[in-house]
């Protein structure tokens, strides 16, 4: 069971970060918010750390999930399970995927 797990490869944990980035910037402009706009709402110093996620660097610190489930307007539980997706993909795979029948 656990030999059927995918291992991520640094280039898939790459891109993993950089589909993050793009379903973070759809979900800020969809609330019709400027990264200086979310930086404010999350009382962030720095907008250009947005950039740097909605670019594929950085991650959002854990501590602060549901501050950013709130400012997206998405469900906490749901926007952290989207995250584990992409931050934690071995993690997500054990927890959430339906095994395979044989």
């Amino acid at each position: 069971m656990l030999a059927e797990l995918q291992k991520t490869t640094p280039e898939e944990s790459k891109e993993q970060r950089a589909a993050l980035g793009l379903w973070l910037k759809s979900l800020r402009e969809e609330r019709g918010l400027s990264q200086r706009d979310l930086a404010d709402k999350l009382s962030l110093d720095y907008y250009t750390f947005i950039s740097q996620l909605e670019n594929g660097r950085g991650k959002i610190p854990a501590h602060r999930y549901a501050e950013w489930s709130v400012a997206l307007g998405q469900e906490p539980k749901l926007f952290v399970k989207a995250l584990l997706k992409y931050y934690e993909p071995s993690t997500y795979q054990i927890l959430f995927e339906q095994e395979q029948a044989s």
